[in-house]
């Protein structure tokens, strides 16, 4: 079993091309929460955590943004302090903004 399977990732977080019942029945057999809102012409709508689904986005966005750095994005520095120490200063450039 591969540790993703494990409760390291109890929640599933997709886009709304995802709302397919087959899909979210395998994430319920791996006991996984799906957090994918439900299409707007769906017969019976799932019940969704908004709130999950606003910090997913966070998330997303912020991953997004970190990815406009390329020096982060290809890890140009060889050595990990240097690596980790860019890493922390566009942290703080993308929490001021």
């Amino acid at each position: 079993m591969d540790a993703r399977d494990q409760s390291a990732f109890p929640r599933a977080c997709r886009q709304l091309a995802s709302d397919a019942d087959p899909r979210i029945g395998k994430l319920e057999e791996r006991r996984i929460t799906p957090v994918i809102p439900s299409r707007k012409n769906r017969r019976d709508p799932r019940k969704v955590s908004f709130r999950l689904y606003k910090n997913r986005n966070i998330i997303e966005r912020f991953f997004a943004r970190l990815k406009q750095f390329k020096g982060i994005a290809t890890r140009y520095d060889k050595l990990k302090s240097t690596f980790f120490a860019a890493l922390q200063l566009v942290f703080a450039i993308i929490g001021i903004n």
